[in-house]
């Protein structure tokens, strides 16, 4: 009987609840309620705010690093961006006819120009710590002008080389007034609001994957130096610090500013005494230091 008279009453008390509607104050107070919920989410969808300098980074925009300091970071990126500088000519001036004098005269326009681009874009525009150098995105077209019927005609390989050379470039001022024609009229912008991390991400990554079958293959022509260059690379970069226990971040930090003089004096050791002596034409073109014929071609 105590079970039953509490089910009807607590039935009774839920029938008088449905015939008493609420008042106007508790509704109200209930739609303040509903308010406050979407404030919070408005609130947590604004992005983040800008900050002066960001936790757990050490330089900024606003706090760069001491001279000393940002001449050797800066001559590490130099290093960096040196391979893809030198790899582009390497892989496109012999297919347009020219050798070591060429060859030396593409890599000299090319660092001037990024440079000169790098400057531009650091004190006009973003401002980022980043060097304009020459695009792996090119090389495809650039290869494809290349091939083409009127220039491989050209018997003599230093006119060849000329006027090829010529086409490419004026392909690459079109693509460049493209380019700008793009940007002034602002169409980049709509496009850019559909790009997010989620999507440049992949894109850049796979960007870098594509070049894994250039740069790869030319360091596994020389196993005897690629391999070794490797290796201290990542130790240097990912052992050594925790192994050297530094209050700075050295070794992480100017990882490739330490290891390639070393490799680079690997390899002139197996050069100076005489390790490729009876290896392959191939072999020793790759390994030797004194086979590039860059700096010999080069008009000082």
């Amino acid at each position: 009987m105590p079970r039953l008279s509490s089910c009807i009453g607590g039935c009774i008390g839920s029938a008088g609840a449905a015939n008493n509607p609420p008042q106007p104050a508790s509704a109200a107070g209930g739609g303040g309620n509903s308010g406050g919920g979407a404030a919070e989410v408005k609130a947590e969808l604004q992005p983040h705010p800008v900050k002066e300098q960001l936790p757990g980074i050490q330089f900024c925009v606003n706090s760069p690093p001491p001279w000393p300091e940002a001449v050797l970071l800066g001559f590490q990126h130099y290093i960096l961006t040196l391979g893809i500088t030198v790899l582009i000519p390497s892989l496109l001036v012999p297919q347009m006819g020219g050798g070591n004098d060429e060859k030396a005269t593409v890599i000299q326009a090319q660092l001037f120009a990024s440079g000169v681009s790098t400057l531009l874009q650091t004190l006009f525009g973003t401002r980022l710590p980043s060097v304009a150098v020459g695009s792996c995105a090119y090389m495809l077209p650039v290869t494809s002008i290349l091939l083409g019927s009127s220039y491989r005609s050209i018997t003599d390989p230093k006119e060849r080389f000329k006027a090829t050379m010529r086409g490419v470039q004026g392909a690459m001022i079109i693509a460049g007034c493209f380019q700008i024609a793009v940007g002034f009229l602002g169409l980049w912008r709509n496009v850019a609001r559909l790009l997010t991390p989620l999507s440049i991400a992949p894109f850049v990554t796979c960007t870098g994957l594509g070049l894994y079958y250039l740069g790869f293959p030319m360091m596994a022509k020389c196993i005897e130096v690629g391999i070794p260059a490797l290796i201290a690379i990542v130790f240097i970069s990912q052992h050594l610090p925790s192994l050297v226990g530094l209050k700075r971040p050295i070794c992480d930090r100017y990882a490739v500013l330490l290891s390639v003089p070393l490799v680079w004096l690997y390899a002139q050791i197996l050069t100076s005494t005489g390790a490729y002596n009876g290896k392959p034409e191939a072999t020793q073109d790759s390994c030797r230091t004194d086979r590039a014929g860059l700096v010999s071609s080069t008009p000082w």
